[in-house]
Protein backbone atom coordinates (compact mmCIF):
# COMPACT_ATOMS: atom_id res chain seq x y z
CA UNK A 1 0.00 0.00 0.00
CA UNK A 2 2.82 2.40 0.58
CA UNK A 3 4.43 1.41 -2.38
CA UNK A 4 1.37 2.11 -4.44
CA UNK A 5 0.95 5.63 -2.28
CA UNK A 6 4.52 6.79 -3.67
CA UNK A 7 3.98 5.88 -7.02
CA UNK A 8 0.66 7.86 -7.03
CA UNK A 9 2.48 11.28 -5.03
CA UNK A 10 5.45 10.77 -7.78
CA UNK A 11 2.69 11.11 -10.82
CA UNK A 12 1.21 14.12 -9.70
CA UNK A 13 4.54 15.75 -8.65
CA UNK A 14 6.23 17.31 -11.31
CA UNK A 15 9.44 16.03 -13.10
CA UNK A 16 12.15 16.09 -11.04
CA UNK A 17 14.26 17.11 -13.99
CA UNK A 18 11.38 20.05 -15.27
CA UNK A 19 13.24 23.20 -16.19
CA UNK A 20 13.14 26.66 -16.32
CA UNK A 21 13.97 28.36 -19.42
CA UNK A 22 14.42 32.09 -20.46
CA UNK A 23 13.60 32.93 -23.71
CA UNK A 24 14.48 35.81 -25.43
CA UNK A 25 12.56 38.17 -27.47
CA UNK A 26 12.62 37.50 -31.40
CA UNK A 27 10.81 36.37 -34.58
CA UNK A 28 10.48 32.32 -33.94
CA UNK A 29 12.24 32.59 -30.39
CA UNK A 30 8.65 31.14 -28.46
CA UNK A 31 8.09 28.22 -31.37
CA UNK A 32 11.62 26.81 -30.86
CA UNK A 33 11.91 26.94 -27.15
CA UNK A 34 8.63 24.80 -26.87
CA UNK A 35 10.03 22.61 -30.02
CA UNK A 36 13.29 22.59 -27.44
CA UNK A 37 11.32 21.74 -24.72
CA UNK A 38 10.43 18.83 -22.30
CA UNK A 39 7.35 18.03 -20.38
CA UNK A 40 6.97 20.02 -17.39
CA UNK A 41 9.35 22.70 -18.00
CA UNK A 42 8.73 26.45 -17.45
CA UNK A 43 9.17 28.65 -20.37
CA UNK A 44 9.96 32.28 -18.75
CA UNK A 45 8.89 34.88 -21.32
CA UNK A 46 10.83 38.76 -20.80
CA UNK A 47 9.11 42.18 -22.34
CA UNK A 48 9.49 42.65 -26.09
CA UNK A 49 7.94 41.05 -28.94
CA UNK A 50 7.46 37.24 -29.92
CA UNK A 51 6.21 37.13 -33.10
CA UNK A 52 3.85 34.05 -33.83
CA UNK A 53 1.55 32.11 -34.67
CA UNK A 54 2.78 29.20 -31.73
CA UNK A 55 1.45 25.77 -31.24
CA UNK A 56 2.13 24.45 -27.85
CA UNK A 57 1.94 20.86 -28.37
CA UNK A 58 3.31 18.95 -25.22
CA UNK A 59 2.73 19.99 -21.64
CA UNK A 60 4.29 23.16 -20.35
CA UNK A 61 4.36 26.45 -18.41
CA UNK A 62 4.64 29.65 -20.29
CA UNK A 63 5.05 32.37 -17.91
CA UNK A 64 5.49 36.17 -18.58
CA UNK A 65 5.04 39.93 -17.84
CA UNK A 66 1.93 42.07 -19.64
CA UNK A 67 5.20 43.73 -21.74
CA UNK A 68 5.88 39.89 -23.04
CA UNK A 69 3.18 40.43 -26.21
CA UNK A 70 2.93 37.39 -28.34
CA UNK A 71 1.33 38.49 -31.47
CA UNK A 72 0.09 36.83 -33.99
CA UNK A 73 0.55 39.26 -37.02
CA UNK A 74 -3.41 39.38 -38.11
CA UNK A 75 -2.62 35.31 -39.49
CA UNK A 76 -4.72 32.65 -38.07
CA UNK A 77 -4.49 32.06 -34.40
CA UNK A 78 -1.74 33.35 -31.88
CA UNK A 79 -1.64 30.34 -29.91
CA UNK A 80 -2.91 27.01 -30.44
CA UNK A 81 -3.06 24.79 -27.26
CA UNK A 82 -2.85 20.33 -28.44
CA UNK A 83 -1.18 19.04 -25.22
CA UNK A 84 -2.96 18.99 -21.99
CA UNK A 85 -1.65 20.43 -18.35
CA UNK A 86 -0.47 23.21 -20.42
CA UNK A 87 -0.24 26.51 -18.54
CA UNK A 88 -0.29 30.46 -19.88
CA UNK A 89 0.29 33.05 -17.26
CA UNK A 90 0.91 36.50 -17.42
CA UNK A 91 1.85 37.80 -20.59
CA UNK A 92 0.42 39.72 -23.96
CA UNK A 93 -1.70 37.96 -26.55
CA UNK A 94 -2.73 39.99 -29.46
CA UNK A 95 -3.01 40.10 -33.31
CA UNK A 96 -5.24 36.92 -34.41
CA UNK A 97 -7.03 36.74 -37.95
CA UNK A 98 -9.94 38.05 -38.77
CA UNK A 99 -11.61 35.64 -40.07
CA UNK A 100 -14.87 34.42 -37.75
CA UNK A 101 -15.70 31.36 -39.75
CA UNK A 102 -11.78 29.80 -38.76
CA UNK A 103 -12.54 30.87 -34.98
CA UNK A 104 -9.27 33.05 -34.96
CA UNK A 105 -8.34 33.13 -31.68
CA UNK A 106 -5.96 34.65 -29.39
CA UNK A 107 -5.52 30.96 -27.50
CA UNK A 108 -7.24 28.32 -28.91
CA UNK A 109 -7.62 24.87 -27.13
CA UNK A 110 -8.53 21.72 -28.81
CA UNK A 111 -9.70 18.42 -28.08
CA UNK A 112 -7.11 16.55 -26.07
CA UNK A 113 -5.90 20.08 -24.32
CA UNK A 114 -7.37 18.89 -21.16
CA UNK A 115 -7.13 20.54 -17.54
CA UNK A 116 -5.70 23.82 -19.54
CA UNK A 117 -4.98 26.87 -17.29
CA UNK A 118 -5.03 30.12 -19.31
CA UNK A 119 -4.66 33.14 -16.15
CA UNK A 120 -3.57 36.91 -15.98
CA UNK A 121 -3.17 37.14 -19.36
CA UNK A 122 -4.23 40.41 -21.09
CA UNK A 123 -6.09 39.33 -25.12
CA UNK A 124 -6.43 42.00 -27.03
CA UNK A 125 -7.29 43.18 -30.60
CA UNK A 126 -7.83 39.32 -31.18
CA UNK A 127 -11.36 37.74 -33.22
CA UNK A 128 -12.01 35.59 -29.83
CA UNK A 129 -10.04 36.10 -27.11
CA UNK A 130 -10.20 32.50 -25.49
CA UNK A 131 -11.46 29.64 -27.43
CA UNK A 132 -12.23 26.47 -25.67
CA UNK A 133 -12.45 23.77 -28.60
CA UNK A 134 -12.99 20.39 -27.10
CA UNK A 135 -10.69 20.58 -23.99
CA UNK A 136 -12.03 19.38 -21.17
CA UNK A 137 -11.79 20.86 -17.35
CA UNK A 138 -10.03 24.14 -18.68
CA UNK A 139 -9.91 26.73 -16.96
CA UNK A 140 -9.56 30.32 -17.70
CA UNK A 141 -9.48 33.01 -14.80
CA UNK A 142 -8.39 36.14 -13.90
CA UNK A 143 -7.74 37.66 -17.79
CA UNK A 144 -8.56 40.78 -19.10
CA UNK A 145 -10.04 40.45 -22.53
CA UNK A 146 -10.62 43.28 -25.08
CA UNK A 147 -12.39 42.47 -28.06
CA UNK A 148 -12.72 44.34 -31.65
CA UNK A 149 -14.72 46.99 -32.35
CA UNK A 150 -15.58 47.17 -35.63
CA UNK A 151 -18.41 48.76 -36.44
CA UNK A 152 -20.81 45.53 -37.27
CA UNK A 153 -21.12 43.92 -33.62
CA UNK A 154 -22.24 40.28 -35.01
CA UNK A 155 -19.15 40.49 -37.53
CA UNK A 156 -16.42 40.53 -33.95
CA UNK A 157 -15.67 38.04 -31.83
CA UNK A 158 -16.67 36.74 -28.02
CA UNK A 159 -14.28 36.64 -24.82
CA UNK A 160 -14.69 33.15 -24.20
CA UNK A 161 -16.08 30.96 -26.74
CA UNK A 162 -16.41 27.36 -25.24
CA UNK A 163 -17.52 24.72 -27.41
CA UNK A 164 -17.82 20.81 -26.63
CA UNK A 165 -15.76 21.64 -24.16
CA UNK A 166 -17.32 19.94 -20.58
CA UNK A 167 -15.73 21.18 -17.23
CA UNK A 168 -15.26 24.84 -18.07
CA UNK A 169 -14.25 26.99 -15.42
CA UNK A 170 -14.49 30.76 -16.35
CA UNK A 171 -13.83 32.92 -13.42
CA UNK A 172 -13.10 36.33 -12.52
CA UNK A 173 -12.20 37.78 -15.96
CA UNK A 174 -12.85 41.25 -17.31
CA UNK A 175 -14.16 41.27 -20.81
CA UNK A 176 -14.59 44.37 -23.14
CA UNK A 177 -16.43 44.48 -26.41
CA UNK A 178 -16.08 42.36 -29.18
CA UNK A 179 -19.68 40.25 -29.45
CA UNK A 180 -20.60 38.18 -26.42
CA UNK A 181 -18.72 37.76 -23.15
CA UNK A 182 -19.07 34.04 -23.15
CA UNK A 183 -20.41 32.13 -25.58
CA UNK A 184 -21.45 28.76 -24.71
CA UNK A 185 -22.40 26.38 -27.44
CA UNK A 186 -22.84 22.83 -27.29
CA UNK A 187 -20.95 22.00 -23.96
CA UNK A 188 -22.01 21.34 -20.37
CA UNK A 189 -20.99 20.93 -16.44
CA UNK A 190 -18.95 24.14 -16.56
CA UNK A 191 -19.24 27.25 -14.28
CA UNK A 192 -19.17 30.98 -15.26
CA UNK A 193 -18.64 32.67 -12.35
CA UNK A 194 -17.42 36.57 -11.27
CA UNK A 195 -16.71 37.60 -14.53
CA UNK A 196 -17.07 41.70 -15.78
CA UNK A 197 -18.92 41.91 -18.96
CA UNK A 198 -19.04 45.60 -20.68
CA UNK A 199 -20.28 47.00 -23.95
CA UNK A 200 -21.14 43.96 -25.28
CA UNK A 201 -24.07 42.49 -27.60
CA UNK A 202 -24.63 39.19 -24.91
CA UNK A 203 -22.53 39.46 -21.75
CA UNK A 204 -23.51 35.60 -21.70
CA UNK A 205 -25.01 33.43 -24.29
CA UNK A 206 -26.15 29.87 -24.11
CA UNK A 207 -26.96 27.26 -26.81
CA UNK A 208 -27.70 23.90 -26.14
CA UNK A 209 -25.90 24.18 -23.07
CA UNK A 210 -26.73 21.96 -20.06
CA UNK A 211 -25.92 21.90 -16.53
CA UNK A 212 -24.17 25.16 -16.35
CA UNK A 213 -24.12 27.48 -13.66
CA UNK A 214 -24.04 31.22 -14.20
CA UNK A 215 -22.88 32.71 -10.76
CA UNK A 216 -22.20 36.36 -9.42
CA UNK A 217 -20.98 37.55 -12.74
CA UNK A 218 -21.58 41.37 -13.67
CA UNK A 219 -22.99 42.63 -17.20
CA UNK A 220 -22.78 46.61 -17.45
CA UNK A 221 -24.16 48.72 -20.48
CA UNK A 222 -24.71 45.16 -22.71
CA UNK A 223 -27.35 44.61 -25.55
CA UNK A 224 -28.62 41.44 -23.37
CA UNK A 225 -27.46 40.20 -20.23
CA UNK A 226 -27.72 36.75 -19.81
CA UNK A 227 -29.25 35.07 -22.64
CA UNK A 228 -30.01 31.30 -21.58
CA UNK A 229 -31.56 29.57 -25.20
CA UNK A 230 -32.28 25.81 -25.92
CA UNK A 231 -30.66 24.68 -22.38
CA UNK A 232 -31.99 22.69 -19.55
CA UNK A 233 -30.56 22.53 -15.87
CA UNK A 234 -29.14 26.29 -15.93
CA UNK A 235 -28.34 27.90 -12.65
CA UNK A 236 -28.53 31.15 -13.21
CA UNK A 237 -27.71 33.16 -9.60
CA UNK A 238 -26.54 36.06 -7.74
CA UNK A 239 -25.74 38.31 -11.35
CA UNK A 240 -26.44 41.83 -11.23
CA UNK A 241 -27.74 43.28 -15.13
CA UNK A 242 -27.55 46.80 -15.00
CA UNK A 243 -28.54 49.30 -17.75
CA UNK A 244 -28.74 46.58 -20.55
CA UNK A 245 -30.46 47.58 -23.59
CA UNK A 246 -32.90 44.75 -24.40
CA UNK A 247 -33.31 42.06 -21.35
CA UNK A 248 -31.51 41.51 -18.39
CA UNK A 249 -32.48 37.78 -18.34
CA UNK A 250 -33.64 36.03 -21.40
CA UNK A 251 -35.05 32.11 -20.72
CA UNK A 252 -36.15 31.17 -24.91
CA UNK A 253 -36.69 27.14 -24.85
CA UNK A 254 -35.68 26.65 -21.30
CA UNK A 255 -36.73 23.73 -19.08
CA UNK A 256 -36.02 23.00 -15.71
CA UNK A 257 -33.53 26.07 -14.65
CA UNK A 258 -33.09 27.90 -11.76
CA UNK A 259 -33.12 31.73 -11.26
CA UNK A 260 -32.72 32.81 -8.36
CA UNK A 261 -30.64 36.12 -6.27
CA UNK A 262 -30.53 38.16 -9.65
CA UNK A 263 -30.85 41.95 -9.79
CA UNK A 264 -31.36 43.67 -13.52
CA UNK A 265 -32.48 47.51 -13.26
CA UNK A 266 -32.44 50.63 -15.17
CA UNK A 267 -32.52 50.87 -18.74
CA UNK A 268 -33.79 47.45 -20.04
CA UNK A 269 -36.71 47.15 -22.25
CA UNK A 270 -37.58 43.57 -20.61
CA UNK A 271 -35.76 42.64 -16.92
CA UNK A 272 -37.08 39.37 -17.80
CA UNK A 273 -38.11 37.58 -21.11
CA UNK A 274 -39.48 33.93 -20.64
CA UNK A 275 -40.10 32.91 -24.07
CA UNK A 276 -41.54 28.91 -24.18
CA UNK A 277 -39.79 27.87 -21.05
CA UNK A 278 -41.31 25.40 -18.53
CA UNK A 279 -40.58 23.71 -15.33
CA UNK A 280 -37.92 26.67 -13.87
CA UNK A 281 -37.77 28.09 -10.33
CA UNK A 282 -37.37 32.11 -10.72
CA UNK A 283 -37.04 32.90 -6.81
CA UNK A 284 -35.85 35.90 -5.16
CA UNK A 285 -34.67 38.46 -7.53
CA UNK A 286 -35.00 41.85 -8.12
CA UNK A 287 -36.69 43.60 -11.28
CA UNK A 288 -36.53 47.56 -11.21
CA UNK A 289 -36.80 50.24 -13.53
CA UNK A 290 -37.12 48.60 -16.77
CA UNK A 291 -39.84 48.98 -19.58
CA UNK A 292 -41.76 45.80 -18.35
CA UNK A 293 -40.52 43.90 -15.31
CA UNK A 294 -41.33 39.92 -16.84
CA UNK A 295 -42.69 39.14 -20.58
CA UNK A 296 -43.92 35.99 -19.78
CA UNK A 297 -45.39 34.18 -23.56
CA UNK A 298 -45.22 31.27 -26.15
CA UNK A 299 -47.29 28.58 -23.77
CA UNK A 300 -44.41 28.65 -20.72
CA UNK A 301 -45.77 26.59 -18.26
CA UNK A 302 -45.27 24.64 -14.74
CA UNK A 303 -43.21 27.30 -13.77
CA UNK A 304 -42.95 29.13 -10.29
CA UNK A 305 -42.42 32.64 -9.45
CA UNK A 306 -42.26 33.35 -5.69
CA UNK A 307 -40.00 35.98 -3.39
CA UNK A 308 -38.92 38.30 -6.68
CA UNK A 309 -39.59 41.98 -6.05
CA UNK A 310 -41.23 44.32 -9.19
CA UNK A 311 -40.16 47.96 -8.78
CA UNK A 312 -40.51 50.89 -10.89
CA UNK A 313 -40.90 48.98 -14.01
CA UNK A 314 -43.62 50.81 -16.79
CA UNK A 315 -45.00 47.65 -17.01
CA UNK A 316 -45.05 45.39 -14.17
CA UNK A 317 -46.07 42.11 -16.22
CA UNK A 318 -46.79 41.35 -19.85
CA UNK A 319 -48.38 37.86 -20.52
CA UNK A 320 -50.28 37.12 -23.70
CA UNK A 321 -52.74 34.37 -23.17
CA UNK A 322 -55.76 33.39 -21.34
CA UNK A 323 -55.33 30.75 -18.83
CA UNK A 324 -54.56 32.17 -15.47
CA UNK A 325 -51.71 31.97 -13.96
CA UNK A 326 -50.45 31.69 -10.08
CA UNK A 327 -48.11 33.33 -9.19
CA UNK A 328 -47.04 32.41 -5.84
CA UNK A 329 -45.46 29.27 -3.93
CA UNK A 330 -46.89 27.59 -0.47
CA UNK A 331 -48.17 30.81 0.69
CA UNK A 332 -45.69 33.32 -0.71
CA UNK A 333 -45.94 35.32 -3.52
CA UNK A 334 -44.04 38.35 -4.91
CA UNK A 335 -43.92 41.83 -4.14
CA UNK A 336 -45.58 44.69 -6.31
CA UNK A 337 -44.22 48.55 -6.05
CA UNK A 338 -47.78 49.22 -7.56
CA UNK A 339 -49.82 47.19 -5.29
CA UNK A 340 -52.12 49.60 -2.88
CA UNK A 341 -51.69 46.60 -0.40
CA UNK A 342 -52.49 46.56 3.22
CA UNK A 343 -51.64 43.52 6.00
CA UNK A 344 -54.04 43.42 8.87
CA UNK A 345 -52.04 40.63 10.44
CA UNK A 346 -48.67 41.72 10.27
CA UNK A 347 -46.97 38.63 8.98
CA UNK A 348 -45.42 40.07 5.74
CA UNK A 349 -48.22 38.84 3.07
CA UNK A 350 -50.68 41.03 1.80
CA UNK A 351 -54.41 40.66 2.33
CA UNK A 352 -55.48 40.88 -1.00
CA UNK A 353 -55.18 39.09 -4.30
CA UNK A 354 -53.11 41.25 -6.88
CA UNK A 355 -53.58 41.24 -10.77
CA UNK A 356 -51.08 43.03 -12.31
CA UNK A 357 -53.13 42.95 -15.96
CA UNK A 358 -56.81 42.99 -16.77
CA UNK A 359 -58.61 43.12 -20.18
CA UNK A 360 -57.21 46.38 -21.52
CA UNK A 361 -53.74 45.66 -21.22
CA UNK A 362 -54.31 42.70 -23.71
CA UNK A 363 -56.28 44.90 -26.02
CA UNK A 364 -53.34 47.27 -25.67
CA UNK A 365 -50.80 45.16 -26.55
CA UNK A 366 -52.47 43.74 -29.68
CA UNK A 367 -53.73 46.95 -31.04
CA UNK A 368 -51.05 49.72 -30.18
CA UNK A 369 -53.34 52.51 -31.02
CA UNK A 370 -55.78 52.10 -28.50
CA UNK A 371 -53.71 53.84 -26.36
CA UNK A 372 -54.98 56.87 -27.47
CA UNK A 373 -58.49 55.86 -25.79
CA UNK A 374 -56.06 55.12 -22.22
CA UNK A 375 -57.48 57.99 -19.85
CA UNK A 376 -61.66 57.87 -21.68
CA UNK A 377 -64.37 56.89 -19.77
CA UNK A 378 -65.36 54.14 -21.53
CA UNK A 379 -61.56 52.18 -20.08
CA UNK A 380 -61.94 53.34 -17.09
CA UNK A 381 -65.26 52.00 -16.81
CA UNK A 382 -63.91 48.40 -18.13
CA UNK A 383 -61.12 48.64 -15.50
CA UNK A 384 -62.97 49.15 -12.57
CA UNK A 385 -65.43 46.34 -13.34
CA UNK A 386 -63.05 43.84 -14.25
CA UNK A 387 -61.05 44.86 -10.24
CA UNK A 388 -64.56 44.77 -8.69
CA UNK A 389 -66.31 41.71 -10.56
CA UNK A 390 -62.89 39.60 -11.35
CA UNK A 391 -65.08 36.74 -13.11
CA UNK A 392 -64.96 38.75 -16.14
CA UNK A 393 -61.37 38.38 -16.46
CA UNK A 394 -60.00 36.67 -19.50
CA UNK A 395 -57.46 35.00 -17.57
CA UNK A 396 -53.73 36.04 -17.03
CA UNK A 397 -51.53 36.22 -14.30
CA UNK A 398 -52.44 35.69 -10.54
CA UNK A 399 -50.92 36.47 -6.97
CA UNK A 400 -53.12 35.55 -4.37
CA UNK A 401 -50.22 36.09 -1.54
CA UNK A 402 -48.03 38.92 -2.47
CA UNK A 403 -44.99 40.54 -0.39
CA UNK A 404 -45.41 43.41 1.57
CA UNK A 405 -41.33 44.27 1.35
CA UNK A 406 -39.22 44.03 -1.07
CA UNK A 407 -35.89 41.75 -1.29
CA UNK A 408 -32.70 44.48 -1.38
CA UNK A 409 -29.75 42.93 -3.45
CA UNK A 410 -26.79 45.60 -2.70
CA UNK A 411 -24.59 47.00 -5.93
CA UNK A 412 -20.51 47.77 -4.81
CA UNK A 413 -19.81 51.57 -4.98
CA UNK A 414 -17.72 50.50 -7.95
CA UNK A 415 -19.64 48.76 -9.88
CA UNK A 416 -22.53 51.32 -9.42
CA UNK A 417 -20.00 54.14 -10.45
CA UNK A 418 -19.78 52.07 -13.71
CA UNK A 419 -23.57 51.40 -14.18
CA UNK A 420 -24.05 55.55 -13.73
CA UNK A 421 -21.26 55.84 -16.60
CA UNK A 422 -23.56 53.84 -19.15
CA UNK A 423 -26.82 55.81 -17.89
CA UNK A 424 -29.23 56.55 -20.85
CA UNK A 425 -26.29 55.03 -23.84
CA UNK A 426 -29.57 53.39 -25.18
CA UNK A 427 -31.82 56.78 -25.41
CA UNK A 428 -28.89 58.03 -27.91
CA UNK A 429 -29.53 55.19 -30.33
CA UNK A 430 -26.32 53.30 -29.94
CA UNK A 431 -27.68 50.27 -31.45
CA UNK A 432 -25.55 48.57 -33.58
CA UNK A 433 -27.19 45.88 -35.41
CA UNK A 434 -28.43 43.71 -32.69
CA UNK A 435 -32.04 42.52 -32.76
CA UNK A 436 -32.24 40.21 -29.48
CA UNK A 437 -35.08 38.63 -30.33
CA UNK A 438 -34.57 37.56 -34.24
CA UNK A 439 -32.66 34.27 -33.53
CA UNK A 440 -31.50 34.54 -36.93
CA UNK A 441 -28.67 37.38 -35.37
CA UNK A 442 -27.98 35.26 -32.40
Amino acid sequence: MLRALILALACLAPPAWARDLQVVPGPGALAEAVAGASPGDVLILSDGAYPGPVTIDRSLTVRGPRGAVVDGGGQGTVITVTAPDVVLEGFTVTGSGHVNADLDAGVKILKGADRVLVTGLYLTDNMHGVDIHGGRDVRVAGNVIEGRQNPRMNERGNGVYVWNSPGALVEGNDIRWGRDGIFSNTSKDSTYRGNLFRDLRFAVHFMYTHRTEVIDNISIGNHLGFAIMNSDRAVVRGNLSLGDREHGVMLNYTNNSDVTGNLVRGGTKKCLFVYNAHKNLIFGNRFQDCGIGIHFTAGSERNVLTGNAFLGNQEQVKYVGTRFLEWSFEGRGNYWSDHPAFDLNGDGIADGVFRPNDLMDHILWSQPAAKLLTGAPSVQLIRWSQSNFPATLPGGVVDSHPLMAPLAIPVPEDIAAMEALVAGRWAQGNFDDIDAENLGTH
